[in-house]
């Protein structure tokens, strides 16, 4: 699999890595984000692979940091992409810290950015989430706890088009804050299953 990141100078992990435990580093200032009138933020460091959006089955991984700052983010990313669209459209999931604690996070993105949160049910700070192209045409995002998958999202619409579309499909983190200091996530068995 070849994987690239972009965002970033950080180099990318070797294959062994990738499939057992590595970080990603974001600087100050770094975020996905579209809200009106005119915020377009899309500068957090991605490690992806690229494949077309019809050969996407299922993504997962194990997302944890030391969360500090307001927003510090990290989890999954898919980032759709075709020659006939203005703009990306993309799905991230995974841990955002706010209010003083991590939750679990997911934000998407056609026109604007919508999000939703609850709380980490351990109250720890990691997290294993899986996203999943189900039966009936949805992106389904779940919690993985133990042996079972608790449903917290489904999109809609992430399939609606998948002629000539491009997906990017990975990790990522990021830190809004402008305090000073990287956010280093810590990613463990990363696992992006195609059809």
């Amino acid at each position: 699999m070849t994987y690239t990141f972009v965002n970033t100078d950080q180099p990318v992990p070797p294959d062994e890595a990738i499939n057992v435990d590595f970080s990603i580093k974001a600087s100050p200032s770094t975020d996905i984000w579209e809200k009106p009138p005119s915020t377009h933020r899309f500068n957090a460091p991605i490690l992806y692979r690229s494949i077309p959006l019809s050969s996407f089955k299922r993504a997962r991984v194990s997302v944890t940091a030391p969360w500090k700052e307001r927003y510090d983010q990290g989890g999954l990313i898919l980032v759709l992409q075709s020659a006939g669209w203005k703009e990306k459209k993309w799905i991230k999931t995974g841990i955002e810290f706010l209010e003083g604690r991590p939750n679990v996070s997911t934000v998407t993105k056609d026109r604007w950015s919508d999000w939703s949160l609850l709380p980490v049910p351990s109250g720890g700070n990691a997290a294993t989430i899986e996203v999943c192209r189900e039966s009936g045409g949805s992106l389904w995002i779940y919690l993985v706890e133990g042996i079972s998958r608790v449903p917290i999202r489904e999109v809609t619409w992430a399939f609606e088009q998948e002629d000539g579309v491009e997906l990017w499909v990975g990790p990522y983190a990021a830190k809004p804050s402008d305090k000073p200091g990287e956010l280093v996530v810590d990613f463990r068995h990363l696992i992006i299953e195609t059809k």
